[in-house]
């Protein structure tokens, strides 16, 4: 995970008991970091939504990363554990 850091994520559970995170992060070489946000209604299935943390960025660079957590097992579960952990379940 060494192209990805980390900056801040949290995880909690919503009034109907379904998981709701996010982790904020950035790609090495990218201006503008992410926010990856979570949403299970068992905490086994995620669906998931990527933007930009904060100022929007270059559109490609976005897609890139979007492509990368697609087909990534490894990175999807990488952000979703920093949520998992971070929270407050």
């Amino acid at each position: 995970m060494s192209q990805i850091q980390i900056e801040r994520a949290g995880m909690q559970r919503d009034d109907e008991d379904h998981f709701i995170g996010y982790t904020i992060f950035a790609y090495e070489g990218h201006a503008e970091p992410y926010e990856i946000t979570f949403h299970s209604k068992d905490g086994r299935n995620w669906d998931y939504s990527l933007n930009f943390a904060d100022e929007p960025g270059l559109e490609e660079q976005f897609l890139a990363v979007d492509e990368l957590i697609e087909n990534n097992d490894d990175l999807f579960d990488d952000l979703l554990d920093a949520a998992i952990e971070a929270g407050d379940l």
